[in-house]
């Protein structure tokens, strides 16, 4: 039995790809008729990584034994026949595992050891640390097998009282949340600090990663899961279970690091086949299910129809013996439901603005090159026309002054050289309030600020600094870039009118959603800084952590900023580039014909028929741009829905038909069961 999630996550992959398919069919249309320069192949090729790369990512967070696991087996891997993530009483997940899929690597199991947080290099850098890493292959086709490997994520090891401090799970001042002390001394820590695991399962192949995190204890000793992992969700589960309802441990979870973020968080309250009672009617046993439902609603402060009662045993047995009516009873598939129209819609709608915004940008751009050769043309057919009834003499005084012409253009490539200089010089400059250096020191001196004071207390305020600093970084490279697209605009004004060149300065990317992740960043870093966790702060080595972890996230911001302007640059040169070219290739064409002409009869009206047809043609080729664009809009302004058809894009006998492009592997969120 295929759940409804499963279902809609399939048909959004379908659509995905689709779009895919015209953006491609649009990347042949420009390569078979000479328009692809390196603006437009750099703003293909980002286009279609950013929709192959899309990835739907969902967060399950819970204390240890809220059945997580067996939550994440329920909705997923009931294919298998079996458990396929370990899911045994006490804890079984313990450290933050990712489950995701990349193509180019085979199926494992990578597991980071934990002594590596004494190292000063954060999860996001020793990703690329390969050797770092212990490797274990997956043997897909053997259940149980498979089931043995990933048992590998809940292993501890034992370290001294000295070592469990250092790696942030034993505090002198907090002993409650320590874990127990053997008869030896040493102290039961996890093995691993995080795993990824790499599976061939037909949903993560379509982008869905899935995040598991190992309880309070590993959330608040990792600062980049509780930074940079949970936030980075487009959903996030919250575990509970029916017989507990709401504990101090679960509302310190909650409040910590979910708490605020709306649409996107789901209560589950598993396991309510544990409320079940020989001695109590069924309808008893309902009302015991509703009135937990209304007191954990009362307790998280969220909306009653986000909590939901349901078993993920009873799921998992019921899909694996394919029993439809023990599935309902479970109540899983009201949890779908919900997570499919919550989130479906939301991925669609960013999804497709992508899309479309960026082929809108690919039409101007193919557009303004086309109407420019027909310009060209325009004037080759009114010079020719001109020639009817004239003398040899004419011919020649024309062909003169066509090559006086072409000297006279030559003269603006000084201009463009000049302005590639002031423009190369201006960009550097940009390029440097949103480089990674400039990033480094703002931190830095939030370091130092913090460190001066007392139990780290000035933390947060010197991390509000920080914000504040970088907000002011951000807004003088948007002043700097609108200073650059004036002087570009000035510069292509008089070039259109003295050489006939139709440059047009594209529209400068947004920084509106850098903004946003900068206020996300804040947002979660600012709560995690508070008087509750000052104490995590002054543990030795933890700061350093926190602060390569707060770098790695803001250098991302700032790169993909710095990266969109530097695009947006390029596309600015490849237009001159490209229109130079165009230009010297029509005066070169208009020389060859005043010379064949001279020589020929009958050479004049032929050059005028080819001309006119040459216009044809061009007009025909911007109806193909307007028509290709026209289909992917209607691609993406159709939702995917379940029953919907992998074949979206309409057939185009016009476009030269090409294999599809593999998707790029991307860095996934992480996530573990």
């Amino acid at each position: 039995m295929t759940s409804t999630l499963a279902r809609r996550l399939d048909a959004l992959a379908d659509w995905r790809r689709a779009l895919d398919r015209s953006v491609e069919q649009f990347s042949a249309f420009l390569v078979d008729h000479e328009l692809r320069d390196s603006s437009a192949a750099a703003q293909i090729d980002a286009l279609r990584q950013r929709l192959a790369s899309d990835r739907l990512v969902l967060a399950f967070v819970a204390e240890f034994s809220r059945g997580k696991s067996e939550l994440i087996n329920a909705i997923f891997f009931a294919d298998a026949g079996r458990r396929v993530m370990p899911a045994t009483p006490g804890r079984t997940t313990m450290c933050p595992v990712e489950l995701a899929w990349d193509p180019d690597q085979p199926p494992g199991v990578s597991l980071l050891p934990i002594d590596t947080r004494l190292r000063a290099v954060s999860l996001a850098d020793l990703r690329d640390r390969l050797d770092l890493w212990k490797r274990i292959e997956l043997p897909v086709l053997e259940a149980a097998q498979l089931a043995e490997a990933l048992a590998e994520v809940k292993r501890t090891t034992h370290v001294s009282l000295d070592e469990a401090r250092q790696l942030g799970f034993w505090n002198d001042e907090h002993p409650e949340d320590n874990p127990p002390q053997a008869a030896d001394g040493t102290v039961e820590v996890p093995a691993w600090r995080h795993a990824l695991i790499n599976y061939p399962h037909p949903l993560l192949k379509r982008g869905l990663v899935v995040i598991d995190t190992p309880g309070l204890n590993a959330i608040g000793a990792e600062p980049e899961l509780t930074l940079g992992l949970l936030p980075s969700a487009h959903a996030t589960v919250f575990i509970l279970g029916a017989d507990t309802g709401v504990t101090k441990s679960d509302l310190e979870i909650w409040r910590d690091h979910l708490d605020g973020r709306a649409l996107e968080r789901f209560v589950v309250l598993n396991k309510i086949d544990t409320l079940a009672d020989p001695l109590s009617s069924r309808e008893e046993v309902e009302r015991q299910v509703a009135k937990q439902c209304e007191v954990v609603a009362q307790t998280l402060a969220i909306d009653g129809a986000r909590v939901f009662p349901l078993s993920a045993r009873d799921a998992l047995a019921a899909r694996v013996a394919g029993n439809d009516a023990a599935l309902q009873a479970s109540r899983l598939p009201m949890l779908e439901e919900a997570l499919s129209a919550q989130l479906m819609p939301q991925r669609s709608a960013v999804v497709g603005r992508i899309a479309v915004d960026g082929m809108e940008a690919l039409r101007q751009h193919a557009t303004r090159r086309l109407n420019d050769q027909r310009r060209q043309l325009a004037e080759q057919l009114l010079e020719l026309r001109g020639l009817r009834g004239k003398s040899g003499s004419k011919v020649k005084l024309m062909l003169e002054r066509t090559q006086a012409d072409a000297a006279e253009f030559e003269r603006c490539t000084v201009r463009l050289t000049a302005l590639k200089a002031v423009h190369a010089r201006q960009l550097k400059q940009v390029m440097q309030l949103l480089s990674s250096d400039r990033v480094r020191d703002e931190v830095a001196l939030m370091r130092k600020t913090s460190d001066a004071s007392w139990f780290k207390l000035g933390a947060r305020k010197a991390f509000v600094g920080l914000c504040e600093r970088l907000r002011a970084t951000m807004t003088q490279a948007t002043q700097k870039v609108g200073e650059i697209e004036q002087m570009v605009q000035g510069t292509f004004k008089q070039l259109n009118a003295e050489y006939g060149f139709a440059l047009a300065v594209p529209p400068v990317p947004s920084m509106e959603r850098y903004e946003r992740e900068l206020t996300l960043i804040e947002s979660s870093y600012t709560k995690y800084l508070g008087a509750a966790n000052a104490w995590r702060l002054s543990e030795p080595g933890f700061l350093d952590q926190f602060m390569r972890m707060l770098v790695s996230k803001l250098r991302v911001v700032f790169e993909n900023a710095a990266g969109d302007i530097e695009m947006w640059s390029r596309s600015n040169a490849a237009q001159m580039e490209s229109q130079l070219r165009d230009r010297r290739k029509g005066f070169k064409r208009r020389r060859e014909a005043l010379e064949r002409i001279q020589g020929a009869a009958g050479e004049l009206e032929r050059r005028i028929a080819e001309v006119q047809a040459q216009d044809e043609r061009l007009t025909l080729w911007i109806t193909r741009v307007d028509e290709l664009t026209a289909a992917l809009r209607a691609v993406a302004a159709t939702p995917p829905s379940i029953g919907d058809s992998a074949d979206r894009a309409p057939h185009l006998s016009l476009v030269r038909a090409k294999p599809s492009l593999s998707a790029a592997p991307v860095e996934a969120a992480s996530g573990s069961a």
